[in-house]
């Protein structure tokens, strides 16, 4: 990853009468980066990325990409920058081949067959090239959307939960076809809600309530959490949380499926042995490296955010 910055976001706000979705944002991403947005429905996301892009004005605040005042050089910008929505945007009445055609000429692209042949190639797509994309897959959909993103060859890329709603299937083949991508050195900024998949992130922005809680590699935010991280799979999860939390309030707890998380410096067995006290069976117990939704849940308690 180079020096060179491709994106300097400098103390972002943007409201939307009252609400007040971006509240002094500011970070910047570096070129060939892969930059994660990661954050609860309404933390900002989707604004932030939409200013990025122009699709949407920002209040104040200052942002630059490729060096350019995105206030004064919008147009010249637009033309390095590949943006994949969260609404799904294509048309459904047009086949895959139409689909990419119709935004290779929004871009300008003349000569686009060839590039086109090498974006299906690489998504896979080829094979359904004359389908309609209302009868693709969710999955289908999302990468013909990324091949129409990609027609123009864009430096920076800008997806906005591009995998949301996606089986995990799916999301795996994404995930692969962006790290080929950024073999390319294409830049890439993407937001999602799937804590999980940031991991695979160069680095984070952890955004709530349209503020920056963190910003940091994933090994360094992990280090953020010191103490001990157990998870406990039990039969009763709901009940589970709720017995540690009101025995004892000075412990965090954590909720995840089938299993509770607990964060502390104490052995764990004071924890199992007062589930099973309370009718709770253990099944499995072990302690685990924090993980990035570890970390995320932490930092919202710890500001009272939730």
């Amino acid at each position: 990853m180079a020096n060179e910055k491709i994106i300097q976001c400098k103390n972002l706000r943007k409201s939307f009468n009252e609400t007040v979705a971006l509240n002094n944002i500011t970070f910047d991403v570096y070129k060939g980066e892969l930059f994660g947005l990661v954050g609860p429905d309404g933390a900002g996301k989707t604004t932030l990325m939409k200013i990025l892009c122009g699709v949407e004005s920002k209040d104040e605040g200052e942002l630059i990409i490729f060096d350019l005042n995105s206030d004064l050089h919008r147009k010249e910008i637009n033309r390095r920058v590949g943006y994949l929505s969260q609404k799904f945007s294509l048309y459904g009445d047009l086949t895959v081949d139409e689909n990419i055609e119709f935004f290779a000429r929004i871009h300008g692209v003349r000569n686009f067959k060839d590039r086109r042949d090498e974006l299906l190639e690489f998504t896979r797509l080829k094979k359904f090239r004359k389908r309609l994309v209302d009868h693709l897959s969710g999955g289908m959909k999302q990468k013909t959307a990324l091949a129409c993103a990609l027609i123009h060859s864009p430096e920076l890329l800008i997806l906005d939960e591009p995998t949301n709603g996606v089986d995990p299937v799916s999301r795996r083949d994404f995930w692969t076809i962006l790290a080929e991508l950024l073999k390319q050195g294409i830049t890439i900024v993407i937001s999602t809600p799937y804590l999980d998949e940031t991991e695979r992130c160069n680095r984070i922005a952890m955004v709530n309530k349209g503020r920056v809680i963190a910003l940091d590699n994933p090994a360094d935010l992990k280090k953020i959490i010191t103490k001990n991280v157990y998870e406990i799979i039990c039969s009763s999860v709901r009940k589970s949380y709720q017995l540690i939390q009101n025995a004892f309030p000075e412990i965090e707890v954590q909720m995840f499926g089938d299993n509770i998380n607990i964060i502390s410096e104490d052995d764990v067995e004071i924890f199992t042995r007062f589930l099973k006290m309370n009718d709770v069976e253990v099944i499995e117990v072990k302690q685990k490296i924090p993980s990035i939704e570890n970390v995320f849940i932490h930092l919202l308690r710890e500001e009272s955010l939730i």
